[in-house]
């Protein structure tokens, strides 16, 4: 869930990294090439994953001025992939979520970016999750920025990393034996807004 917010902040810096426009521009994410994937420990016994994909954001880049660049992103929590129907029904019951339809959303809203090289940055937003809004911080990396070579339209692809403490979120359940501390991969891919 918070990997959301760690693609949007990786969205943010691979266009303040290496877009070619002097003025702000519109990308939108790619959906069908966008996922983020958490972790967490299971009593100590295995890692176990789920993930979000099909979402949709977008983000406005400045070359000029990076750290004016903005990336919204909003997701239903319901969309989470667990891999196993009775650990997404546990998830979406009052243990954790008490999420019974799409009207609860994950979001994140960028709220500033530190380019820290050529192509990585640090980007903090708000991630909102479980009706709490917590400050986040995105390690990012721009993957490649250039024209696509099948959709031959400008296209950018990044990954960034987080760390998110559940109980920050009022999902802490079964902590400490179930950690609370999940980490967070993020991949996505944004084109530019036709």
């Amino acid at each position: 869930m918070k990997l959301l917010s760690s693609t949007i902040a990786a969205a943010a810096l691979a266009l303040t990294a290496g877009a070619a426009h002097a003025e702000a521009q519109k990308y939108v994410l790619d959906a069908s090439h966008s996922q983020i994937v958490f972790s967490y420990n299971h009593l100590g016994y295995s890692t176990t994953y789920g993930m979000f994909s099909g979402f949709e954001g977008e983000i406005s880049f400045d070359k000029e001025s990076p750290e004016n660049s903005t990336v919204n992103v909003a997701m239903p929590v319901r969309s989470m992939i667990t891999g196993w129907e009775k650990r997404f029904d546990h998830f979406m019951a009052e243990d954790f979520f008490g999420a019974d339809d799409d009207s609860e959303l994950v979001t994140f809203a960028s709220t500033g970016i530190e380019v820290t090289g050529e192509d990585t940055a640090l980007i903090t937003g708000d991630l909102t999750l479980n009706g709490v809004t917590q400050s986040v911080v995105l390690d990012a990396k721009l993957n490649a920025m250039g024209e696509h070579p099948m959709a031959k339209t400008d296209w950018a692809g990044f990954d960034a990393t987080t760390t998110l403490v559940r109980s920050d979120f009022n999902v802490g359940a079964f902590a400490p034996f179930v950690s609370d501390e999940v980490e967070v991969l993020i991949s996505i891919e944004a084109m530019i807004a036709q």
